[in-house]
């Protein structure tokens, strides 16, 4: 097999999925957050009737389902491929201008639509190892999108290699594009009964040959402040502003040693994600990450104790804070059964690639699967910069991908086979 054979249906697939905006809206309660996510789960759902898959469903929560039927008449685990349809809201996602920068030379990419904008080798190392590859970027003043609809082309070109050559032995593959996982909430509308299978992958991580099994445990907090409001001509002694006690509150917390940008690794965060309001009321909005449940404890614990704090400085003020749980460290299930991880490293071996393991700063829908009893590792893409107007990607990554992901069905058949002789 040679994974060059998919760049050009990952390619077509790839920039037409990228154009259709997708973004997601955590303050919205609509299921899925926002509605133009339909469109792009539409468009799939028939792709996947024309490709010839079956059982094609496009469930009323968001999320599309399919299965390519198994060819052995053995028993095989069935499993199951994921990729979100939806893009982060922390960056303008509409009017994506897809440009593919073939063949790259190894130089700086100015985008044409911000020249202020420049991927650069020397700030990007991962870049340099793509000379000769064909890179996708957007133009400047969006994100890609790249994220995860890599994903979504380097599965559905799986799904067609599948369809094609029903002469190759594998189970049952069920095929799955999810919503609102960049706001932590697709996964909790999905019925386990609908995905219908027995062990997942997600493919939504980044450089090649990436192969994860522990994320981020995560919580998100919201601090609620109450002033006094009163006009400002008589608000002596009387006003308490609620936006100066939030910049308080921000002041209280570390910020050099406890947030994304003065963390790596292991170490845990606080995010300040959003603040908004008036002097009368306002909000802040904090994620909360760490590998260990102690750690996301201490985040957890620093809140609720600055919180105190706060309220016992300004008593006439009312302040809260409600900390809820988003996602858990897949490794805490995943280590009970590595079966997924050890096939997908042989799969990934298959491919002429070197297994690279990386704790993921983050989560994927795989995380929340994972402790629901579906296990969901997690398989690269090739994204990269991904959320920002930097955002890039290889389309030979994702061919890999695609690669990647026929061997591993082929490997569940062959061990099933094993294990049954």
């Amino acid at each position: 097999m040679d994974y060059q054979e998919f760049v050009p249906d990952i390619e077509e697939r790839f920039l037409r999925y990228v154009q259709i905006d997708s973004q997601a809206n955590e303050s919205s309660a609509a299921v899925p957050s926002t509605a133009i996510q339909w469109d792009l789960l539409r468009l799939l759902e028939r792709e996947l009737k024309e490709m010839g898959a079956s059982e094609v469903q496009l469930a009323d929560y968001g999320c599309v389902f399919a299965t390519i039927p198994a060819t052995v008449n053995f028993k095989v685990p069935t499993v199951a491929f994921m990729a979100h349809v939806d893009t982060a809201p922390a960056f303008h996602a509409a009017g994506v201008k897809p440009i593919v920068h073939h063949q790259y030379n190894g130089e700086p990419i100015t985008l044409p639509d911000d020249p202020s904008q420049i991927l650069s080798p020397a700030e990007f190392p991962y870049l340099h190892k793509k000379i000769g590859e064909d890179i996708v970027t957007a133009s400047g003043t969006t994100l890609l999108g790249a994220d995860d609809k890599a994903g979504i082309a380097a599965i559905m070109a799986m799904a067609r290699f599948f369809v094609a050559h029903p002469e190759t032995p594998h189970g049952s593959i069920r095929v799955v594009f999810t919503s609102d996982e960049e706001i932590g909430r697709g996964v909790r509308h999905v019925k386990l009964e609908d995905v219908a299978a027995d062990y997942a992958y997600t493919l939504d991580g980044g450089e090649l040959g990436e192969l994860t099994y522990e994320t981020f445990s995560a919580d998100k907090a919201v601090v609620s402040i109450a002033g006094v409001s009163t006009h400002t001509g008589t608000a002596y002694g009387v006003m308490v502003n609620a936006l100066n006690l939030a910049a308080k509150f921000i002041d209280f917390l570390p910020q050099h040693t406890l947030t994304p940008e003065t963390t790596k690794e292991r170490q845990g965060f606080i995010h300040l994600y959003n603040m908004h309001g008036t002097a009368a009321v306002a909000e802040i909005h904090l994620i909360l990450r760490d590998f260990e449940l102690d750690g996301l404890q201490r985040h957890g614990d620093l809140l609720r104790t600055t919180t105190q704090a706060l309220a016992l400085a300004e008593p006439r003020a009312k302040i809260s804070c409600t900390i809820t749980p988003q996602y858990r460290n897949m490794r805490y299930w995943l280590e009970r059964d590595l079966t997924p991880v050890n096939l997908a490293e042989t799969a990934i071996r298959r491919a002429g690639l070197e297994p690279i393991y990386a704790p993921i700063r983050g989560g994927t829908d795989g995380s929340q699967f994972t402790e629901r009893g579906l296990p969901t590792p997690n398989l690269f893409t090739g994204m990269q910069n991904v959320h920002g107007p930097l955002e890039y990607i290889s389309l030979q990554d994702m061919a890999r991908a695609t690669e990647v992901c026929i061997e591993l069905v082929q490997l569940w058949c062959q061990d099933a086979l094993e294990k049954g002789a």
